[in-house]
């Protein structure tokens, strides 16, 4: 028997700190890491853009990987993988090691984030995995307030190079005994493989995968784009800089509130009806902020909006789908998400420098109705 509560305190828990180590890092040390090699701090972002690209190629193997043999040995050796990178960081010469170390910190994240994380969770639990995949989020909403902190903090006290090499310790140290202890094998008790695919839903037509995708990657690309230009966004919609990193300050307990009312209310709704919900929330906050409501309505509204879909990308696969081939599935939707992640900052760059800050809002006013579009479009 499966002991879930331990399974989910256990993932939660360790992707807490392995967000917090990994994905939270350009921000708090590739400024200095940027002076001391004498490059532009944008150079040193585009490792984590590469690392991302990594993340997104390797995804589908992982999920295969843990669909045909369990995610246990997958979640860990990512730590171990994620731990070389981060000490290829600590020690790098020159920016092409910088580089490098992505590349591995990269293949880490595919093995050991929210896509290994869910595909493991509903290898174990099959259909009943909704639950466990909704507390795992919500533990890990705090990976930012962990992660910029801490990192900025150790900088300031150690170095960047010395805060890089305790988040490597953290990896092998921490993450890894808590897998080991608290994750079991598919095959370890009671045939937890074969209850996996006891009952396979009827098979939904082609085009539902690729609305999902579609929506899944749109929404993936706007949160990049979201998360890297906002302040210069708002500053340029007339908000002074106080106030814009006031109000986006809030986007966290946003998303944090999102998952604690799924946690409560979401037993109600199906995960598909809850996805086009947050979805809603997307373009009606964007509009409130182009009519000149205050900047807190708009963060609020966008924090609540991805807190949702970040629960959506576990279960929207295994309620479309069901749980027959679920981490596979995973791991491949994972690819083109990724790399829309990647890329969208970079690209809509050249439109933040040449356009007023209210079409670029305006834009993303228009790819939240779109990702909304594609919800309303998988619930046909």
């Amino acid at each position: 028997m499966i002991h879930t509560r331990r399974l989910t305190l256990a993932i939660g828990f360790t992707q807490t700190l392995a967000w917090a180590t990994t994905y939270y890092i350009p921000a708090t040390m590739a400024l200095p890491a940027a002076a001391e090699f004498g490059v532009s701090r944008s150079v040193l972002v585009g490792g984590f853009s590469l690392g991302l690209l990594v993340c997104g190629a390797v995804s589908p193997l992982v999920g295969r990987r843990i669909e045909h043999h369990g995610g246990r040995h997958v979640l860990a050796i990512a730590p171990l993988v994620t731990a070389l990178g981060l000490g290829g960081l600590a020690m790098c010469p020159n920016v092409a090691c910088w580089y490098l170390a992505w590349v591995a910190i990269g293949i880490g994240m595919a093995m050991g984030l929210y896509d290994a994380a869910f595909g493991t969770i509903g290898r174990l639990l099959g259909a009943s995995a909704r639950p466990a995949i909704v507390g795992v989020t919500l533990m890990a909403g705090f990976a930012s307030t962990i992660g910029w902190p801490s990192g900025t903090y150790l900088v300031a006290g150690f170095g960047w190079r010395a805060a890089v090499a305790m988040f490597a310790a953290v990896q092998v140290l921490v993450i890894l005994p808590i897998i080991l202890a608290c994750v079991p094998d598919v095959t370890a008790e009671n045939g937890v493989s074969a209850a996996v695919h006891t009952t396979l839903p009827p098979a939904p037509p082609p085009r539902a995968f690729f609305w999902l995708a579609a929506y899944l990657t749109l929404r993936s690309a706007l949160n990049s784009a979201v998360f890297v230009h906002l302040l210069v966004l708002m500053q340029g919609l007339g908000f002074g800089l106080d106030t814009s990193v006031a109000a986006a300050a809030l986007i966290g307990p946003a998303q944090v509130g999102a998952r604690v009312i799924d946690w409560f209310m979401g037993r109600n709704l199906s995960p598909l009806l809850t996805a086009i919900i947050g979805g809603a929330v997307l373009p009606i906050s964007v509009l409130a902020l182009l009519l000149g409501l205050p900047a807190p309505i708009f963060t609020l509204g966008f924090g609540a909006s991805n807190g949702v879909f970040t629960i959506s990308r576990g279960t929207l696969p295994l309620y479309v789908f069901g749980p027959s081939g679920y981490a596979a599935r995973v791991g491949k939707l994972a690819m083109p998400a990724m790399f829309a992640s990647a890329l969208a900052p970079t690209l809509i760059a050249p439109l933040v420098i040449a356009w007023p800050a209210l079409w670029v809002m305006g834009l993303m006013g228009v790819v939240g109705f779109a990702i909304l579009f594609c919800l309303l479009m998988l619930r046909r």
